[in-house]
């Protein structure tokens, strides 16, 4: 193993381990809005994981219907995602 795909692995573990930790502890909510997911992942990348199936968005009836996404089961989509076109590039490894 090459020490950019360990140090590509490690990443994606500290990032989804601190993402679990938050939700539990109520530092960040479990799911999250389909505009949210847009704008932390792009619109392209999150229609893509719908259609493929890899996300299922759950719709939120409250006082306005909308679709949310499970924020833990985003960040494994996006771990997992082969391509990097989601991150800014400043942070792209």
């Amino acid at each position: 193993m090459k020490l950019k795909d360990f140090s590509h692995l490690l990443l994606n573990a500290a990032v989804e381990g601190a993402s679990k930790a938050l939700v539990l502890y109520g530092g960040l909510p479990a799911q999250i809005s389909k505009a949210e997911a847009y704008r932390l992942y792009g619109r392209g990348n999150v229609d893509r994981w719908v259609s493929e199936g890899l996300i299922i968005p759950a719709m939120f009836h409250g006082k306005a219907s909308k679709k949310i996404l499970d924020r833990i089961q985003l960040d494994r989509v996006a771990a997992s995602s082969n391509r990097n076109t989601y991150l800014p590039v400043a942070e792209r490894v």
